[in-house]
């Protein structure tokens, strides 16, 4: 995997066009599916994100439900949380954290936690193509909230998942 370096010296892996990430997630027979698309109420507001583009686009897969946050322990609703220091990669390499966005409570290891379930669940299935929600601190594929600001990054989940060479796409490729 090739990567590129992006902002505050963090390293980001070049990613496939969106056109080749499409037509793994076509081509795929099982995806590893944020829960919160589709309909599961997860999210850290206790809502859901149904996107009925996704539910389409997987209608003839076998999909693997995940929400990496909830899978780790952490209840719903939650307090939302953004990266400090960096993205999902500058997380597992040690120089970014994961922290409540009011209290500052650091939840770095329960989203790592969240992403190693998320991994194991995808190579138990067999799923090579993971479709997850983005601006998520877990799911972010391109883009996360980083100390406030929403930033080009992904999130803790999607880099793991992305080192272990599952094609990770967001709701916003469809």
């Amino acid at each position: 995997m090739s990567t590129k370096e992006q902002g505050q010296g963090s390293i980001t892996p070049t990613l496939p066009s969106r056109e080749a990430r499409t037509a793994a997630l076509q081509a795929a027979p099982v995806v590893l599916v944020s829960a919160c698309l589709l309909g599961e109420a997860c999210r850290y507001d206790g809502r859901s994100q149904r996107s009925e583009r996704v539910l389409a686009a997987l209608a003839d897969k076998d999909i693997v439900p995940i929400c990496p946050e909830v899978a780790s322990g952490l209840p719903v609703p939650r307090p939302p949380v953004d990266l400090r220091g960096g993205t999902g990669v500058d997380v597992w390499a040690g120089r970014a954290t994961a922290v409540e966005r009011a209290a500052g409570v650091d939840r770095t290891e329960a989203f790592q936690r969240g992403a190693c379930l998320a991994l194991d669940a995808a190579r138990r299935f067999g799923a090579t193509v993971a479709l997850l929600k983005e601006k998520s601190p877990s799911c972010g594929s391109q883009r996360v909230y980083e100390s406030g600001q929403l930033r080009t990054g992904e999130g803790i989940t999607t880099a793991l998942l992305r080192e272990h060479d599952i094609t990770v796409l967001s709701d916003e490729d469809l």
